[in-house]
């Protein structure tokens, strides 16, 4: 039984609160899970302690019996110095998109013509 360490959603429409489960990989987003390890509140400042809170010694007994975190969790556990630091690479996320990149390329050209006369 593959097992991972994730958020389940509970709140209303536009009001998202999760929770930090440890849960069956096969299992629901929301569905069941076999324990609760904290809560995270996207709604909070970013520096307000209330926004993520969870129960680290219980997080590192399910990482030690081979828990998976999902991206978002590991985050979370990074900032809380319980993971290291992993590099993350995403290099199409600075390149334009076609017609940003000849919108460019026109006003490149507009601005180097009065340039040259």
């Amino acid at each position: 039984m593959s097992m991972k360490i994730r958020l389940a959603r509970g709140g209303s429409k536009k009001r998202p609160h999760y929770s930090i489960v440890a849960s069956d990989s096969r299992m629901p987003r929301d569905g069941r899970f076999l324990e609760k390890l904290g809560t995270y509140d996207p709604m909070l400042a970013k520096d307000n302690e209330n926004r993520i809170k969870m129960d680290l010694d219980r997080i590192k007994d399910w990482l030690s019996k081979g828990a998976q975190p999902t991206d978002r969790v590991a985050r979370f556990l990074e900032a809380a110095g319980v993971l290291p630091k992993t590099v993350r690479s995403n290099p199409k996320s600075a390149v334009p998109g076609k017609a940003m990149a000849e919108r460019a390329k026109k006003k490149a050209a507009a601005a180097e013509a009065p340039a040259a006369e």
